[in-house]
């Protein structure tokens, strides 16, 4: 138990103020609330699924919808929750906010929204498989000058990248009703597809989701040793004269690192990763991924060859994984955690980019991201659906709803870079912090 936590004795419930459940917010002493209920989790976080690091994001307050977001078998998930519980919480007044964003909640679970369509999946897991026999026979038939090289080179990038956002799909949990069935098709797709690893993937993206642009917490923002990001931090930074990057030129040096994110430091945390922790399971995968590439290609291209090959895919991809993926978080709100409602939190943090056939196909659906940071178990087909009644509700409560054209989405990636990087050097150099 955690430091101050007693379990109910004889059937009773203890009622804790919310001033007490606050303070139980550190590493080693965590309660987090859960529909007006108190769990002692510290013990339990090592052991947590998801990683321990994303219930410590939600030490001392109330987790329910993002619990409610991210769990897809809640009775089961309950089961190992009431050893847990030790009293309840007083009772406190959801805002109209709150209570609209749950209704429209109910709204999603009851009219089947969170139901897949099995054909979607199969048809986009073919194509990402028929697009690398293609471009295995593109180079055996027709040898390896330019042409076919980069013919492809293109067939695979499209693969990878396609394999990129489906193995995401699985990661959420949003393609099998089975939270088991999910994982294994993760395993499959990260590793054996991709070479990568399912639990450095889970631990890390599922943080993001909990906690999005939050200074300390999200993993997708924690760069300030190459970039800083929003306006909290760069000033920050600059009045305590932090830093050692040329910050203000940092939009410059995002287009030339970019493309290095998936070819080098992804590989390198990945393969840490699994080995610090000794995950067999998911080095075996990211094994089966490189002796099927080398295996295949090296006859063609030599070892040298393929090598050289999977290192030129990775870098456009990553390029299109990078773009796609920071379009919706880096040109908004970056601050320290102040323990928002989920919808606010997750608008503040996010924005959509205009849906049309080639821009879903291209973010992998990504482009309605404030609805799947909403509901991330949501099938991506089933975005569209729900979208114009978000946009609704957050009229309704005042709450800004982005939606930006592609190229401006990527346009504020650079000037979202270009402004932190004045206000870093303002603050830095001039002492200017407003």
């Amino acid at each position: 138990m955690g430091k101050g936590g007693k379990r109910p004795e004889n059937g009773t419930s203890k009622v804790y103020q919310w001033n007490e459940i606050e303070k139980h917010s550190k590493r080693d002493d965590t309660w987090i609330v859960i529909k007006g209920k108190v769990y002692d989790v510290t013990n339990f976080m090592t052991r947590h699924p998801g990683g321990a690091r994303i219930l410590g994001s939600y030490g001392g307050q109330d987790a329910t919808d993002v619990w409610t977001s991210m769990h897809n078998d809640k009775e089961f998930v309950g089961k190992y929750m009431k050893p847990l519980c030790i009293g309840e919480a007083e009772t406190v007044k959801e805002t109209e906010l709150e209570q609209d964003f749950r209704q429209l909640r109910q709204y999603v679970e009851e009219n089947g929204l969170l139901r897949v369509n099995p054909m979607f999946y199969v048809w986009n897991l073919i194509s990402i498989l028929a697009l690398e026999v293609i471009g295995y026979h593109i180079l055996s038939r027709f040898g390896t000058s330019w042409v076919p090289y980069i013919a492809a080179a293109a067939c695979f990038l499209i693969s990878q990248a396609q394999a990129g956002w489906l193995q995401h799909d699985f990661g959420h949990l949003s393609v099998f009703r089975s939270r088991k069935l999910n994982h294994i098709a993760h395993h499959l797709i990260i590793g054996h597809l991709k070479g990568a690893s399912s639990h450095w993937w889970n631990f890390r993206h599922f943080l993001h989701h909990a906690k999005p642009n939050i200074i300390k917490v999200d993993p997708d923002i924690k760069t300030a040793n190459l970039f800083l990001m929003g306006d909290v931090l760069p000033k920050l930074w600059g009045e305590k004269k932090r830093g050692f990057m040329p910050y203000h030129f940092q939009h410059i040096y995002f287009l030339l690192l970019s493309p290095l994110l998936l070819p080098t430091y992804f590989v390198y945390e990945n393969l840490l990763f699994v080995i610090k922790r000794r995950d067999y399971w998911d080095l075996f995968f990211t094994v089966t991924f490189f002796w099927k590439m080398f295996g295949v290609l090296s006859p063609v291209l030599g070892v040298a060859g393929t090598f050289w090959f999977f290192m030129f895919v990775r870098f456009f991809e990553s390029l299109w994984f990078v773009w796609c993926t920071q379009m919706s978080h880096i040109p908004n709100e970056v601050d320290f955690d102040h323990s928002k409602n989920w919808f606010q939190l997750q608008l503040d943090s996010t924005c959509n980019v205009t849906p049309s056939f080639f821009n879903d196909w291209f973010s992998g659906h990504l482009n309605y991201q404030i609805e799947h940071h909403l509901f991330p178990m949501m099938p991506r087909h089933n975005f569209a659906m729900i979208a114009p009644l978000v946009k609704s509700l957050a009229k309704k409560h005042g709450v800004n709803y982005r939606c930006k054209d592609l190229l401006t989405a990527f346009g504020d990636i650079f000037r979202s870079l270009e402004h932190s990087g004045e206000l870093w050097y303002n603050a830095y150099y001039e002492g200017i912090t407003q």
